[in-house]
């Protein structure tokens, strides 16, 4: 099932339940992906759209909680949490630490990086393989630490 079909189950459940924050992220989710679509000029996006926009979202919510939290607004980080445990919903799987590990050992191996300076050329081998699976910082720390 698409992405889009299932949130309008989704939403049309919400609306049953009267459940208003996820109906809320479901609109917003379903909004955020009618837009990519007109700005495209498609009429339904590629899976590796939806999960891009579905990461966008994401990263978001977790730059909004962060500057709650030093706004110290325990209101605002609780809602933007249980917004966020509702949109990882709809995110794939992310891969472990070992996998990740191994996905940029390859890499690293792959592009015969030997040094940080090569840093960007192992990222930019790492993140279409990723992409969605794991947070960029994550990726970004790993590499670093693997670099010699």
């Amino acid at each position: 099932m698409s992405l889009n079909k299932q949130l309008t189950e989704h939403m049309k459940e919400a609306m049953k339940e009267k459940d208003k924050t996820r109906l809320s992220v479901i609109r917003m989710l379903r909004a955020a992906l009618q837009n990519e679509a007109i700005n495209q000029g498609v009429d339904t996006l590629s899976e590796e759209d939806e999960i891009m926009i579905l990461s966008r979202q994401v990263k978001q919510l977790n730059e909004s909680i962060a500057e709650f939290k030093a706004a110290n607004r325990e209101d605002l980080v609780e809602k933007s949490e249980e917004e966020l445990t509702i949109l990882s919903q709809y995110m794939p799987a992310q891969l472990s630490d070992d996998e990740l590990e191994e996905i940029v050992k390859q890499a690293i191996e792959t592009t015969a990086a030997s040094s940080k300076r090569e840093f960007g050329k192992v990222m930019g081998a790492v993140m279409p393989q990723v992409k969605g699976k794991a947070d960029g910082s994550r990726v970004q720390k790993l590499v670093q630490e693997l670099l010699p």
